[in-house]
């Protein structure tokens, strides 16, 4: 059973399974030609929102060695896919119009696709230069993501596309996310099982 919070915007109600603090273990498996890079690492993930239509990702991950070396942090934002309407702010910092569009869950519902899901959109920020947009679907309580676009920076490593999915099982989040990268094509690279710490 999932306990819905009170004010909560009625777009991200297919999205509020992930609200709260994760955090568990999980498995790096990944091949680079000959050499397989395996290891075990700790990670914390916070789904939150601030009253508006997505929410806040942050991701932080460490090495179970002795001295829990820090390895990635993530951030972004979750949201449900839909044409941009007067309603909605921006872009900048320019104000919607009234009235809020999607206000109740009877206009969302609305957002249904033919699968019975929701299309979403989820974007990442990754301090080493890469950006990601991933699109999907969101479905009861899975999603299945994959790189619309890889944005990278001059400096960041080399990586193409991924895709990842989650799934709440059992109370807990779990997660695979497969990437191309360094001049492999698409594999498995890592996966987690996460409980709700608040």
């Amino acid at each position: 059973m999932i306990d819905l919070p009170s004010g909560l915007p009625p777009e991200i109600v297919p999205l509020s399974w992930l609200l709260g603090v994760w955090e568990g273990t999980g498995v790096i498996d990944y091949a680079v030609g000959d050499e397989k890079v395996s290891h075990e690492f700790g990670q914390r993930i916070s789904f939150s929102h601030d009253g508006l239509p997505y929410l806040n990702y942050s991701s932080y991950s460490w090495l179970l060695d002795e001295k829990q070396t820090p390895l990635v942090t993530e951030m972004g934002y979750w949201r449900l896919s839909r044409p941009s309407v007067e309603g909605d702010p921006g872009p900048g910092m320019l104000p919607g119009a009234d009235p809020r569009p999607y206000a109740s869950t009877d206009a969302v519902e609305g957002l249904r696709n033919a699968e019975g899901g929701f299309d979403i959109e989820v974007s990442l920020l990754h301090p080493g230069g890469v950006d990601e947009l991933y699109i999907g679907q969101v479905k009861a309580a899975r999603i299945d993501l994959a790189t619309d676009a890889v944005m990278r920076s001059h400096s960041a490593k080399e990586y193409s596309a991924a895709t990842r999915i989650y799934g709440l099982v059992s109370g807990h989040l779990l997660w695979a996310w497969d990437i191309a990268a360094l001049g492999q094509d698409l594999r498995t690279h890592a996966s987690a099982r996460l409980a709700k710490t608040d």
